[in-house]
């Protein structure tokens, strides 16, 4: 079987674990491990202050806490995007405002944003799909000159940059995941960045339950979303070999992209000029015109052992966002589209050469129905 994802996880990485657990950093916020990784993630994506937290999700639900927005105030975000983006919204008496994806890069559409803000409008929340950055030069002149906030969910994009910019440097507030198959890993965890010394005390203030002096006596509706030493070891060591790992994934997508590139039928990833993507995942359009559907594509893969998975459902067709008080319907056709085409490839830094030629001489036979088969195991 060739998974999609495999965690890359050194030697050094596990023997700084072991340091963070011999020092008996397995809870709450002390120790040094947890304020060196927030202090070189801040660093190195170019913020004054960050904020770690027990994974992407919470990271976004601590950010749009921080911010304060009234109750029913709306946010525009990229339709096609993990739940986690909209849940963060509801979770906190705010209104979804799906945008609908541009069809070259997937990101949201920068010129549909115009049309969708209102009266209620207050923030936007720019999803970095699968590594490749949204334009956040122009994203934030729009907001600029309109009065609004920008989140950016930076998930999937650890170390793309636009222009020379990290993602995750531009936004008032900006979130990254941790999750297992994220380009760098805490197992769980995430993080919240910020240049504002206003909101980085909000953030943890309200990331520990709203302790304050005396002990035990709170004044505001804090959460546990703390991330403990032993797992802020694990992502200090991955930090510090982060360029490799980009290095790595970007590798991975130019083998990909060299024998697909030829494919009739296929929609490869998009790499705007001054952008760098980084392939969080390597992902693809299947158009009618390849000769069989995403759903049969996947479905031989399969069979050869090769596990894929499919775009995510666009945030207009959430069941779990029903109702007025939890979304602004908005048409999203690209993104709808996307959901039912879209699939992504293995995508380990782990993965061989050879793995991605047998994937993709397995993808090139697939509408004639005959293929190589892949490795059982690995």
């Amino acid at each position: 079987m060739i998974p999609v994802f495999e965690p890359d996880v050194s030697n050094e990485d596990i023997q700084a674990v072991i340091a963070a657990l011999r020092a008996g950093e397995i809870s709450g916020t002390f120790g040094r491990h947890l304020a060196d990784f927030e202090r070189e993630f801040a660093a190195w994506v170019g913020r004054r202050f960050a904020v770690a937290t027990t994974s992407g999700t919470t990271a976004l639900h601590l950010a749009m806490a921080a911010l304060e927005l009234p109750p029913g105030s709306e946010v525009l975000v990229s339709a096609s995007t993990n739940i986690a983006s909209a849940l963060a919204l509801a979770h906190n008496r705010l209104v979804t405002v799906p945008v609908d994806s541009e069809r070259r890069t997937w990101n949201l559409d920068l010129d549909l944003l115009p049309s969708l803000v209102a009266e209620r409008t207050r923030a936007i929340m720019p999803v970095h799909l699968f590594g490749n950055p949204v334009d956040m030069e122009r994203l934030m002149d729009f907001a600029r000159e309109r009065g609004l906030l920008v989140v950016e969910d930076c998930a999937e994009s650890h170390g793309a940059t636009v222009r020379g910019r990290l993602s995750g440097a531009f936004g008032d507030l900006a979130c990254f995941s941790f999750y297992a198959n994220k380009v760098i890993t805490t197992g769980e965890g995430g993080m919240v960045v910020t240049d504002d010394p206003a909101l980085d005390r909000k953030l943890r203030l309200l990331r520990n339950l709203g302790f304050t002096e005396p002990r035990f006596r709170h004044e505001v509706l804090g959460f546990n979303f703390r991330m403990p030493g032993l797992q802020a070891a694990l992502g200090l060591s991955q930090l510090r070999r982060i360029d490799s790992i980009v290095e790595s994934k970007r590798r991975l997508a130019d083998w990909y992209t060299r024998r697909l590139r030829s494919v009739a039928g296929l929609q490869l990833p998009h790499e705007p000029e001054g952008f760098r993507h980084v392939h969080w995942m390597y992902a693809l359009v299947v158009e009618p015109s390849f000769g069989i559907s995403r759903d049969e594509l996947a479905k031989r893969l399969k069979a050869d052992g090769i596990e894929t998975r499919t775009f995510f459902c666009p945030m207009n067709r959430q069941p779990c966002l029903g109702g007025e008080e939890l979304m602004r319907f908005a048409p999203c056709p690209v993104a709808e589209e996307l959901w039912e085409r879209g699939i992504y490839l293995p995508s380990s830094t782990r993965l061989r050469e050879a793995d991605v030629e047998t994937i993709c001489e397995r993808i090139r036979h697939a509408p004639k129905g005959a293929g190589v088969t892949a490795c059982a195991s690995r």
